[in-house]
Formats: C-alpha cells, structure tokens, sequence
C-alpha cells in the first residue's frame, strides 16, 4: 500500500468532540490522528458546526452563536494537546513548515454564517482566528439567502452581498456547499477569488438538492475553483459504493474538471460512508482508482493537490 498525501475539504469532527467529549487524537469517530497516522501528508478543514436542538447546543435565541465560542474553545484545546502531531496553518507555506516537522496541517472552517450571527463585522474576528473558508448556509435559509434545503429558489440578499464582498477582501474562501441554487450563482457573479463547494457531488449522476448541476461544476471549474467529493451514501447514490462514487468524479472529470475536484468526505457529520467507515481507508479508495486506469498524476491531485492551489490562491 502507498504511502498517500491527503488534503480534504470537510468534516464535523471538531464538532463530534464537542458533543461526545472524545479527543481528536483517539475517538470512535471517521477521524483521528490515529487514524491519519499512516499518510504522508494530511491536511484537514476542520469545520465548526452545530444548529439548534443538536446536542450541546440548546434551541432557541443566539445559542448557535453562542456555540461558535464552544467550538472555537474545543477547536483550540485539541490543537494544544496534540501540538506533537498536528498545528493550525492559513496558508500553504505554514502547511510546508508542518510537514517538515512530521505533523499534519488543520484549517479551520466555518460551516453556516449563522455562527458568526450572518454578521459581516464578525468576519475580521473570524479572519483573526484564522478561518480560512465559509459556508454561507448550512442546511436552513439565513439572513444571507436560501438555502438548497430550505427557500432554495431565494438567492443573496443585500447582506449576504456584503458578506461574500467581505470574505473576499479578508482572502477567506466563499464555500457553496448546502447554499440555494440561485444563491449560488449571486456568488459566481460576484466572485473576484475561487470559491470552493467543499462537499457536493454532481446531480446528474444523482438528484439530489445538496448535489451541483452540471452548470454550477461549469462555473466552479471556469473560476478555477475545487468541489470536494462527499462520501456520503445519501449523496452518492446508486450502489452506495466506490463504483458509485467513481461516478461522480467520472462526470466532474468529464466536464474539465481534473484540476477543479478533491476530497470533501463529510466525515463525521454523517451515518454511513459509502465504502469506507473511516478516513484511513481512503488508501483503498487511492489504489482502487489507480486499478481502474486512473493516471497517478490525476489521482494525486484530487487527494491532495487541487486544493493546495486553492488554498495557494486565496
């Protein structure tokens, strides 16, 4: 088995710690650094996220934003006590300087502005703690637009204009994952920097709200942005397995999109994986592409390269 370099767009494993108060070294979740061990390299967007009535986050008020500390705290205290392994980094040179000290790389993600109150005079705060990306919707519509779940035909409003125009002057990545359709393309036109949809997978190859229309991985592909593979059966579909997740990354590939797909496998912030309970078995999923007459040039830049440059590019 190969030693592999990985780079992936999103989990909720910052979260599952909050929640189980389990530790990221070692826990019973998709990710740990026990689990990560093996790489060669690994960097990881970890994702701050909780919603009202999930456990640890009572319903009702600004006990969302109020979470966002908790999980800022938690994200903080589990960089301290792994200090050996793994460093928060914002830019590509940190990520180098990390792994030539043996340890891997953790961004720190946003996912759902209702965290930071949909607030844009929040965002240098956020900037100062070193978010590197933003989902601008979760699951529900917010102050800034609708979301595929929920309003999906309501795009930006005036603040959340003002929010992507603010992410972008902080060099923060947009991400569209979970955002409405019509929200989506406000944000490919007002775009000046990539933007990222973190973890999405393509609608023709299976038709569900959360996935991207072949003109929407167009647009990510022309502004030279990444859409990060979710692992997630409900949005794999088909046979729920590799072969089915291959199908995405065939039809993102077939659209130009080899320098525009990476990694994006929602650990922890679901059930089931397709094909693979935790993220040490992505080796399988790395030596079964390279079985299937996939260019090793190709298939390392969707575990690790592609979202390097983007991250190079912000």
């Amino acid at each position: 088995m190969k030693r592999i370099c990985v780079f992936d767009a999103h989990c909720d494993t910052i979260s599952r710690c909050w929640r189980e108060y389990e530790g990221l070294d070692h826990n019973t979740g998709m990710i740990s650094l026990e689990r990560t061990a093996g790489f060669a390299r690994y960097c990881q967007f970890f994702a701050l996220w909780t919603a009202d009535g999930y456990t640890g986050c009572p319903a009702g008020g600004d006990s969302v934003e109020r979470a966002y500390f908790a999980l800022l705290r938690c994200f903080r205290e589990q960089m301290a006590r792994n200090a050996g392994k793994i460093v928060q980094c914002r830019t590509a040179q940190e990520v180098e300087c990390a792994h030539r000290q043996g340890k891997a790389a953790a961004f720190l993600t946003v996912e759902g502005a209702e965290l930071l109150g949909c607030d844009p005079a929040r965002l240098e705060e956020a900037a100062a703690e070193g978010v590197v990306a933003i989902n601008l919707t979760w699951n529900h519509a917010n102050a800034l637009s609708g979301s595929s779940g929920e309003q999906p035909e309501r795009g930006l409003s005036p603040l959340g204009r003002q929010f992507v125009e603010k992410i972008e002057d902080l060099h923060i990545l947009v991400d569209v994952s979970h955002l409405s359709e019509a929200g989506f393309w406000d944000v490919a036109e007002l775009a000046r920097r990539p933007f990222i949809a973190s973890h999405s997978n393509a609608k023709s190859v299976w038709d569900r709200t959360r996935n991207l229309t072949d003109g929407q991985i167009n647009a990510i592909i022309k502004n030279q942005g990444v859409i990060g593979l979710n692992f997630y059966e409900d949005f794999v579909g088909g046979g729920r397995d590799l072969d089915a997740l291959r199908a995405h990354l065939d039809h993102i590939l077939s659209l130009g999109g080899a320098s525009n797909v990476a990694l994006g496998g929602d650990w922890d912030g679901c059930d089931t994986i397709a094909a693979l309970p935790s993220i040490d078995r992505l080796e399988d999923f790395y030596e079964y592409l390279l079985c299937h007459g996939y260019h090793e040039t190709v298939v390392r830049d969707l575990f690790y390269n592609n979202l390097m440059r983007v991250v190079r590019q912000r």
